[in-house]
Parts: C-alpha cells; structure tokens; sequence
C-alpha cells in the first residue's frame, strides 16, 4: 500500500487545482486518470504520471480511472492490458471500479464523428496519406485544402457510414475535422479523426473496420468520465487546442481541460516503447522484465520496491522542463530504504578457499546480527569450520602497505567469527592462486582481539560446511553513453557488459529458503533479491539490485 506519511512537494498542477477549488465553490470532484495504450509494458516514466495522477485525486479526496486508449488494434493486446494492471497495483493504487477503455466508446465516439459532420466540421476525405502530408504544408507554409473538403454533408455521411461497413480499403478514406489548413498550428490542419482499419481488436473482435485516432478518442473518453483535469506530458502541449477544438464544438456531458508536464527522461537507457520492443524482440533482453529494462515489471523483478520508485517520483518532481535524471537519484532513494528495511546475509561471489589449519575438523555455530544497527531485527546461526571462502579480491600477495586485508604474514578478521594469519600460499601449475593457509586466533571468537591488538581489516566469508551454491546476476547500466537515444545508430552504444552471470557464488546457509522477490544486503558487496522467476531452494538465484555505493561514476572516467 502507497505509504500516506511521505512528504508531498508542490508543483504546478496541484496549484491549478486548488485555485480551481478556491475560486469556485461548486467545482466538481476531482477526477483524474491514467490513460495508457496497451502497445506495450509500462516503463518508469508511466510510474511518475500513475503518481501523480492517482496521488492528486488522493491529496484531494477525487477519484482517478485507469483507462486503456485501445484505438490501434494492430499493435494493441491482453498481455499489455493485464501487466499495466499488474504494475499500478504493485505501485500501490487502486482503481476500484473505474476501469475503462476506450473501445467502451466506440459507439459513442462514431456518433460524436457524425454530429460533427452534420454540422460541416467534419468531411471524408479521399486523399492518400502522402497526399495528406504533401497538402499539410510545413511549420512556416500553410497548408492547402483537399479537393474533397467541400463535399456535400449527405455525402460525408454516406461514405463515412460505408466505411464503418467495411466497403472500402484501407487508406483509401479518412475523416478528417474541417479547422484550418493555415493554422500557424499544424495539428489544426484538418487533421485526421478516423482512418479504416481491418483489424481484430483484442476486446470488440470484428466489428469495427474504422477506428479514432488518439486526438479525437482521447479527449472524448475524458469528457464521457467527467474528468476534471487531463495531466499529460509535454509533447502533447501543441495538440491542447484540437482538444479543446473536438471539445468546444460538440455536446458532451462535461468540460475536461488538459494540462502538460515535462516527460522523465533517464540517462544510459531508452524510454521509448518503439526502442524497447526493438530491445526485446532483437534479443538484446531477455524479456518485458528484464531487470536492466526501464519497464516497471523489470524494476520489480530486479528487486526495487514500489515504495522507492514513488519516493523517486516524489523527489524529481513536476515541472515544464526538460530534464535528465541520473539514475544514481533513484539508486539513492533505493539504497536509503534498503538500508533501513533489510536484513543482512554473507555470500562469496568470487571464491578463494582458505584452510585453516590450526582449527579443529568440527563445525560450530556463531551468532551474526540480521542488522548492525537494528538489534530488534534478531540475531541467526552460521556454520564455522575448518575449510572457509574467502572473495578473491580480499587476498593480494604482494600487498601495498594500505591494503588492510588479507596476505601472507598479515592478519584480518573475519566477521562474527575469528582473527586469522595467511601462513602459505598454494598456487597451480600455471601459477594462479587456489588456495590459501592460514592460522586462527582461539581466543578472537567473535572477530575480538583478546589483548586489545588492533586489527584494521574485516571480510567476509561462507563456511564450505553448509555452503550454498548460487546463480548470482550483476546488472549494470544498459547502455554505455547517457543519452543513446539521441544516436542514429542508438543500439550501437548497448553495455554488453550489462548483465553478468556468476555461477561460482557460496552463499551462508540461511539464504537457501529465502522467498522469491525477499531482499538482502550482501555484506560488503550489495543489496540482492531472489529472483522472482528463476530462484528455487533447490536452484537458488539472486539479483543484483544496486551496489552499496554508486560505482558507476569511477567506471564511466574510466571509459
């Protein structure tokens, strides 16, 4: 559930609205809505126009609707309507029982098209689609009128009721609104409100062979759910008068007016869907929700909470500016939560094995804190024994003096457990390192130095006894430049290093019945969640969610 006691930031919108509520006593509920197309899975930009949508009709006691503007059959299904479902729930709202679609209206919108027609603000037109565009003229020449602009309304009539009868082929007919072919604004050029096409729609089968355009439909379906405030992103400003236009000169059953904010644009990812289908459908991802995908499913099953993207939603804010966003912002907010809200676990990705030999062949158990700072959090049992892993990268042989953890002749300690010395080091015949001796301090349970001797280095460990064997994923950014998008060749700049499957990981024992989608922090290496698909108890599987720092920065000037 949406938590109720985040801070809430001013922004434009929300001061529209309570001047609307201020300067007129008998203003409307509030009523809002969130009106995607179901061409394709939600992505972390749709995230902030839910929040802001379903969080304003929230603050201001209205309602928001979830609607579907299904007007494009041909790229349109139920997959993408139930897994936008699944995502605004996951965000935490709650439509209740206003969920609609547009193709509720089909019906309703076709007799909307003929009123206009029978008032000759409408007329079918006969010209091909380049034909239309050639006749639109450009942003500094009008346009000029189609030959077919004057007909007689009986005749609009008659051929815009045949092509709903499917008697002609595609692109042979539109129906186009009768505004002004020199409108200094191009989307007021007769611009298109209807266009054939034969094609099943998921939800109404066959019976339509003509379909609205989204201009048309989607201010209409506003007014037909008495919405008070249409809040969409900015590349819509320049369409607001053909809304108002469609609006002021037909009898709806309220008066909706649109509103526009800036788009959330993420660095080292594409947020268009046009690109994230090319994405999934070319093999560059494994899927919709591939945790590197910048879909709201790929951020649930890369281990986000919902309550992080709302709080990252909350945090950016609502303006008319273009902008870019750093992903560490939303890394940040992630960290901050994970921080406080998980437990802690040990886990070798890398393993070096480490004998110690003046421990006894016994396995004992030692107390470990599920949280440092949190005691409340409770205490769990890990094995210790003989035979330990150690990460690689924690063992240098020939250290510099800074290095504080383990090589030959130094001591480190080993956290929860004992302070150990590396007395060998043996290596294979190619002179690679497999295996590291050492010697315990009896006396140092629990990582303490009985006479106070100051030990500057702590790693972490997975006993062999009981050690679990792992697929670990590490994700990282998906594309190596911070505004692909802007190339031509925008696939060429994908991060082949993005994903990264290790399947040599030890993992402590208590991680092997750990739910699917259940979070930790690795001590020292990160937060990770069980895969949500692929993670069993008896394949076990974990995703990098986020570093404990950002790291990205370094490697980005390293580049």
């Amino acid at each position: 559930m949406q938590d109720d006691k985040q801070p809430v930031q001013t922004n434009f919108i929300r001061k529209i609205i309570e001047s609307d509520l201020d300067n007129n006593p008998n203003f409307p509920e509030i009523i809002t809505r969130f009106p995607p197309e179901p061409n394709g899975y939600l992505h972390i930009g749709h995230a902030k126009s839910i929040c802001l949508n379903f969080g304003l009709a929230k603050e201001f006691g209205g309602l928001c609707n979830l609607r579907f503007d299904d007007t494009n059959p041909e790229k349109e299904n139920t997959e993408y309507v139930e897994s936008i479902k699944q995502d605004v729930k996951w965000l935490g709202y709650d439509w209740e029982d206003r969920l609609y679609f547009a193709s509720d209206y089909f019906q309703k919108l076709y007799d909307f098209a003929v009123e206009l027609i029978k008032h000759d603000k409408a007329y079918v037109d006969g010209l091909s689609g380049e034909e239309i565009h050639e006749y639109r003229g450009t942003l500094t020449e009008p346009g000029k009128n189609s030959p077919w602009r004057n007909r007689e309304i009986q005749e609009n009539l008659d051929l815009f009721e045949r092509m709903r009868n499917g008697e002609f082929d595609e692109g042979s007919y539109v129906l186009r609104a009768k505004i002004d072919m020199r409108s200094p604004n191009i989307n007021m050029r007769d611009p298109v409100l209807y266009r054939i096409r034969k094609a099943a729609h998921h939800r109404t089968g066959d019976k339509w062979k003509i379909y609205p355009m989204y201009d048309y439909a989607h201010c209409l379906s506003d007014a037909l759910e008495y919405i008070t405030h249409s809040v969409c992103t900015l590349e819509f400003e320049d369409h607001r008068a053909l809304y108002d236009w469609i609006i002021d000169n037909l009898q709806t059953p309220s008066r909706p007016y649109q509103y526009e904010f800036a788009r959330l644009n993420l660095d080292y990812t594409v947020l268009s869907k046009r690109k994230l289908i090319s994405l999934v459908n070319e093999g560059f991802v494994n899927g919709w929700d591939d945790p590197r995908m910048p879909t709201i499913s790929g951020f649930r099953r890369r281990g986000f909470t919902s309550s992080s993207i709302r709080k990252f939603c909350e945090v950016i804010g609502v303006t008319k500016n273009d902008t870019r966003i750093d992903p560490v912002v939303i890394e940040t907010v992630l960290r901050d939560e994970l921080g406080e809200t998980t437990q802690r676990r040990m886990a070798v990705l890398d393993p070096l094995k480490v004998v110690i030999e003046n421990y006894p062949d016994t396995t004992e158990q030692l107390e470990a804190m599920n949280h440092p700072q949190k005691p409340e959090m409770g205490t769990r049992k890990i094995p210790f024994s003989k035979t330990v892993y150690i990460e690689k990268d924690d063992f240098m042989e020939d250290a510099p003096k800074k290095f504080f953890r383990l090589s030959p002749g130094r001591e480190v300690r080993l956290k929860y457990a004992y302070l150990i010395t590396c007395t060998d080091v043996i290596k294979n015949d190619q002179g690679e390192i497999i295996e590291l001796r050492c010697n315990y301090d009896p006396d140092s349970r629990g990582g303490n130095s009985p006479d106070g001797r100051k030990v500057k280095g702590t790693i972490h460990w997975v006993a062999e006894d009981g050690a679990v064997e792992a697929e670990v994923r590490l994700f990282d950014r998906m594309f190596t430049s911070a505004m692909p998008d802007k190339e031509e060749d925008w696939r060429a700049d994908f991060n082949d290093d993005s994903k990264q499957i290790n399947n040599t990981s030890l993992l402590e024992p208590s991680l092997k019945t750990a739910d699917k989608a259940e979070r930790f922090q690795f001590e020292r290496l990160g937060y990770f969640c069980a895969d949500s698909v692929d993670h069993s108890s008896e394949s076990p599987v974990f995703n990098r969610i986020v570093t404990l720092r950002d790291t990205w920065a370094k490697v980005s000037k390293a580049r």
